[in-house]
């Protein structure tokens, strides 16, 4: 890579990689100036078709605000959602297709929300799931109790 402030050859001094990112220390071998590049990957679009057939873009922030929501005054940290979300994403991106339905989606946060708190998982099941009485309620809480 070249020195964005004289054109000079430049050399890596330090490469640190995260998740997705690589972040590289670079010194210029003429002017002897030290600046930072980053290595992203870019992520390819992915659509959710929704219930009634029409497509979205997925919005990352949605699916931790959903999460959010059934967490709401529950003892999950905000760290458990976001390894919750990251996760969610990863198996969605692994998907073959670009194009996800919305009922997977709401399958792998049910799954995810089990796990991680059990109230949770009957408030956002309670919406996915559209209880219409008690009864519905009742029959989610013997299948917990029952695992």
């Amino acid at each position: 890579m070249d020195c964005p402030f004289c054109s000079g050859p430049t050399q890596v001094i330090d490469k640190r990689d995260s998740e997705a990112i690589t972040r590289r220390r670079r010194e210029c071998l003429e002017c002897k100036k030290r600046f930072t590049t980053y290595e992203r990957i870019e992520n390819i679009d992915i659509f959710v078709v929704k219930k009634d057939g029409s497509r979205q873009l997925f919005n990352r922030e949605k699916l931790k605000a959903g999460i959010l929501k059934a967490c709401e005054k529950r003892p999950v940290s905000l760290e458990q959602i976001e390894n919750a979300v990251n996760e969610i994403e990863h198996k969605l991106r692994r998907q073959e297709s670009t194009e996800i339905p919305s009922k997977l989606i709401g399958e792998l946060i049910i799954k995810m929300l089990k796990k991680l708190d059990k109230v949770a998982y009957i408030r956002f099941a309670s919406v996915y799931r559209d209880f219409k009485d008690i009864g519905d309620f009742e029959k989610e809480l013997r299948e917990i109790k029952r695992k």
